[in-house]
């Protein structure tokens, strides 16, 4: 046989899209040519194979290699080829003798030795792998996150162990998933460790209870990023299916580690980080912090610091949950379902309105800085919440505060009674479900909004706020208290 077929995957977003590898073994002069749109990494994928077959024990033929990566309009990248490459000329040439390759899958880069080295974005092909009934052929460093999807994993080290077990000399046995860890919440800080600040809890609850955005603003030192930090102990574990879209989303970066598989990702990218950092992007597009933070938090910190133009791209993933990227050759979309918490000074010096500490000039510069958040992206925020400095003698005196566990337990009752109730989180219903909801409060919401100068969606993003507060008072209607209190969150703190 002088030709042969494998099956591989490369990425389109967070799909896994199948991959043809063909392998001719031609008369004329030897040569080694990889075609199919492959870019520079691929098409280095000659040399790495051919130092691999022979450090190996292997033969290389003395004939015109090609490899044919179909289909051939499809970018490849990476070295994720070199695996079905190698098992392919062997297979060609005939030092693999008879074998059924049919129903198995390979991914894999070679070292020079022959030893396999891990690849990025191994999840979602194993989870189409696992879809398709096919067995999967990766690195042993892979194996962990291909056994999480459920596929028959290989996990092998070397391309010597491979062919040993190919031609029935030494058999290898599936590769068993880690363990499934627990519910926990992975060694998240607690919340009783943060002294007073019992406003800023009682926001943080709700946002959890409800999956609602926050914006935090007070001096510094006030416990802002201790807060944030707080949110994923007090957020439910991940399910199966979710915690598998996460982890296919982190294996095109790097793969979770398998302890943090159920546990909602945290995200806090520093104020410096640009728009292609945040939204994802590059030639073959790759997920960004608010596609890592999906199902998760993402924090961010001194949030007037960060460039106008990369906040404004929060905007539509905050409405949608998805991300869109579109180049010249392909579109990706990311999902992006992801609980923003900001935080941020009222002013440049971070003390407005102190008579000691303030710079002086609240009136002008506090204004240009608040002006660096756009009225659009503060109507996106739920929940708005001035945290204020804490006394010396709170801040050393015992501890006040509930611990995360027991917050969290009213936190999981909450989001149980919502997707009973409807099916989804708060922050996910509609304008319509929430009117019918108001019943006897709309005369009253008129004047509400009239006076605080609310707009259409910012009054849907308070009635949200108050049927989650609703939920933690275990009450099936919406109340006059729990508008009031929703209400309360969306002053405007960023007037001087």
């Amino acid at each position: 046989m002088s030709i042969a077929l494998l099956h591989s995957r490369t990425t389109l977003g967070i799909r896994a899209v199948p991959v043809r590898v063909e392998i001719h073994l031609g008369p004329g002069l030897p040569g080694f040519t990889v075609v199919g749109l492959a870019d520079t990494a691929v098409r280095e994928s000659k040399d790495r194979v051919r130092s691999a077959l022979i450090n190996g024990g292997f033969r290389i033929p003395q004939q015109r290699i090609t490899v044919n990566l179909a289909p051939a309009d499809l970018p490849k990248d990476g070295g994720r080829f070199d695996l079905p490459i190698a098992v392919g000329i062997l297979l060609a040439s005939g030092q693999l003798g008879r074998v059924d390759l049919k129903d198995m899958e390979w991914i894999g880069e070679l070292a020079l030795s022959g030893a396999l080295s891990p690849v990025p974005a191994v999840l979602p092909g194993a989870l189409a792998a696992a879809r398709d009934g096919h067995t999967l052929v990766v690195p042993a460093a892979n194996g962990d996150e291909a056994a999480l999807a459920g596929a028959d994993t290989l996990a092998v080290n070397s391309l010597t162990e491979l062919c040993a077990h190919l031609k029935g000399d030494t058999r290898l046995p599936l590769h068993a998933p880690p363990a499934s860890p627990g519910d926990d919440t992975g060694g998240a800080p607690c919340l009783s460790q943060i002294r007073g600040q019992p406003a800023a809890k009682r926001v943080l609850e709700i946002a959890a209870a409800g999956g609602h955005s926050l914006l935090m603003s007070g001096p510094p030192g006030a416990g802002k990023s201790m807060l944030a930090s707080r949110l994923p102990g007090l957020l439910p574990p991940l399910d199966r299916e979710r915690a598998l879209e996460v982890a296919a989303i982190h294996s095109l970066r790097h793969a979770r580690p398998a302890g943090a598989f159920l546990q909602p990702p945290y995200r806090a990218p520093h104020h410096t980080a640009s728009a292609a950092a945040l939204v994802g992007g590059g030639g073959r597009p790759r997920p960004g912090e608010i596609s890592l933070a999906h199902e998760g938090v993402l924090f961010l910190d001194e949030m007037p610091e960060f460039q106008p133009r990369v906040l404004e791209v929060l905007r539509e993933p905050l409405e949608t949950g998805e991300v869109h990227i579109a180049r010249a050759a392909q579109q990706v979309t990311f999902p992006a379902r992801f609980q923003l918490v900001a935080a941020m000074n009222p002013c440049p010096c971070g003390y407005l309105g102190d008579p000691e500490k303030s710079c002086g000039y609240e009136c002008e510069k506090a204004k240009r800085y608040q002006r660096r958040l756009s009225g659009p992206l503060l109507d996106r925020i739920d929940l708005h919440l001035e945290v204020p400095a804490v006394s010396p003698d709170t801040l050393l005196g015992a501890a006040d505060g509930e611990p995360s566990r027991r917050v969290r337990e009213r936190v999981l009752a909450a989001r149980a009674c919502q997707l009973h109730r409807q099916g989804r989180l708060n922050r996910e219903l509609d304008a319509e479900r929430l009117m019918e909801a108001l019943g006897p409060h709309k005369a009253w919401l008129t004047g509400v909004m009239e006076r605080l100068e609310l707009s259409a969606r910012a009054l849907h993003r308070s009635l949200r706020v108050a049927r989650t507060i609703a939920d933690l008072a275990g009450s099936e209607v919406i109340r006059r208290e729990h508008l009031r209190e929703a209400l309360s969150y969306r002053q405007n703190l960023l007037k001087p």
